[in-house]
């Protein structure tokens, strides 16, 4: 359904509450500029999506009768975090106060009010259904978790995922493993080899932005690997194995380890997917990889420009090329190759950002783009990697369609995808609306 109006913006008190101001219609941001968004863009918020405050930011609204762009000056900013398989098209418009804090490590995409309902401007990207919001029932996953942990009493990983990232970080990967489905992380690595800018599992002491989430502190055997996940490859329903999380550093650097696992695992049954999401640091390493059995690869990456991509990622002994060489080397070998892009409207869809990634796509002969809505506070990230001109923009949307008419074989989406959808009818393992394919 296509609003017949914009939304209306939103302001905080500071004390939780939320309001509406509807003198202001909400307006997006892009990089650093303000804009109307279409109202064709926005959408419901979805469920399992929350609204947060931006303490020591105005937002910044179109005035309803003046059409002329102002500060609400009401309250606070308010900005959206969208559930997974959403991607957000512009991020909340605001003008930032001196002494404001540095934002935690979320989305923050516009959020407006219309008719008794939140707004976001958003597409939902993905029909896969392995993260929402109603699909999670406590009770079930505290009874998966205590089997788990009673099934594998002397396994720390599995000690780990659920006491510590299902328990307690809320994990969706986590929680789906307890309840025996889907996609099963498995984190091996507490080292890393980038220091990146926005890292969820470790920050320096000094710095102003908190991780999200703490780092494994031990390296796992290949043996507590398979003990687990065999069963899940087992019973499971269209199951996936994921090397690299979130709680982790840069899984390659423990490629040994991995391969050791892939190796075993194939051993005991073919079913499912080897999944591991990576930085692509060493393509050598990918290599041996795909030789053990390794079916697909996502590479994070917030750019497909090296000069932005460097002085975010920081890379301790790689370059931006290698991520490049390590997309190439799956390719070869006949298995999946995603990039995890982190969407950032202002610099994603910038022509010079669309060019490259062109050039990315053929010349890695790419599957597909897991677009991510980058966790980070936007005037801090441009800050840190010296952006202050973003070029001219197409827009998220735009840009999106732009890539899919094009490379009509690149599949979008937000997870990674199962072998069947991987080896078969993409989109017939899952029910949703009419989506990008």
């Amino acid at each position: 359904m296509i609003l017949q109006q914009s939304p209306y913006i939103l302001y905080s008190d500071g004390k939780g509450n939320i309001f509406e101001d509807t003198s202001l219609y909400t307006v997006g941001r892009a990089g650093w500029d303000a804009f109307p968004i279409p109202t064709e863009e926005w959408i419901e918020l979805p469920d399992g999506g929350n609204l947060y405050e931006l303490p020591g930011r105005k937002g910044i609204g179109i005035d309803v009768k003046t059409g002329e762009m102002r500060l609400c000056e009401k309250g606070w900013a308010v900005a959206a975090f969208i559930p997974p398989a959403h991607t957000g098209l512009y991020i909340a418009a605001y003008e930032t106060e001196k002494d404001a804090p540095t934002l935690p490590l979320f989305c923050y995409t516009a959020a407006g009010w219309l008719d008794d309902k939140f707004y976001v401007p958003a597409v939902r990207i993905e029909k896969d259904i392995r993260q929402e919001c109603a699909g999670y029932d406590a009770a079930k996953i505290e009874t998966g978790t205590q089997h788990l942990l009673q099934a594998y009493p002397h396994n720390r990983l599995v000690k780990h995922l659920m006491e510590n990232c299902c328990m307690t970080y809320n994990c969706p990967a986590a929680r789906n493993f307890s309840l025996g489905r889907w996609e099963c992380p498995v984190p091996t690595s507490p080292a890393c080899n980038a220091n990146c800018i926005g890292c969820i599992s470790f920050q320096p002491e000094e710095e102003t932005i908190v991780s999200t989430q703490d780092r494994l502190t031990f390296k796992p055997k290949a043996e507590e690997i398979v003990e687990f996940t065999v069963p899940h490859l087992v019973s499971a329903p269209y199951p996936i194995v994921s090397f690299g999380q979130g709680c982790e550093g840069e899984p390659l650097l423990m490629w040994e380890t991995i391969r050791e696992a892939i190796i075993e695992i194939r051993k005991h049954t073919p079913n499912g997917s080897i999944n591991i999401n990576t930085n692509g640091s060493k393509p050598s390493a990918v290599r041996a990889l795909c030789e053990a059995g390794l079916d697909s690869i996502r590479v994070s990456t917030n750019s497909a420009r090296k000069s932005i991509y460097t002085p975010y990622y920081r890379p301790n002994n790689y370059q931006f090329e290698d991520i490049v060489e390590s997309l190439k080397v799956v390719r070869s070998y006949g298995g999946w190759a995603s990039i995890n892009y982190f969407v950032f409207p202002g610099m994603t869809d910038t022509v010079e950002e669309y060019e490259a990634l062109r050039k990315l796509i053929q010349e890695t002969d790419l599957s597909m783009i897991q677009w991510r809505n980058f966790n980070i506070d936007p005037d801090w990230y441009l800050g840190q990697i010296g952006v202050t001109e973003t070029g001219e923009m197409l827009g998220v949307k735009q840009l999106m369609d732009l890539i899919h008419e094009e490379f009509t074989q690149v599949k979008f989406g937000y997870f990674n995808p199962p072998i069947e959808r991987i080896k078969g009818n993409y989109e017939s393992a899952f029910a949703g609306a009419e989506l990008y394919a």
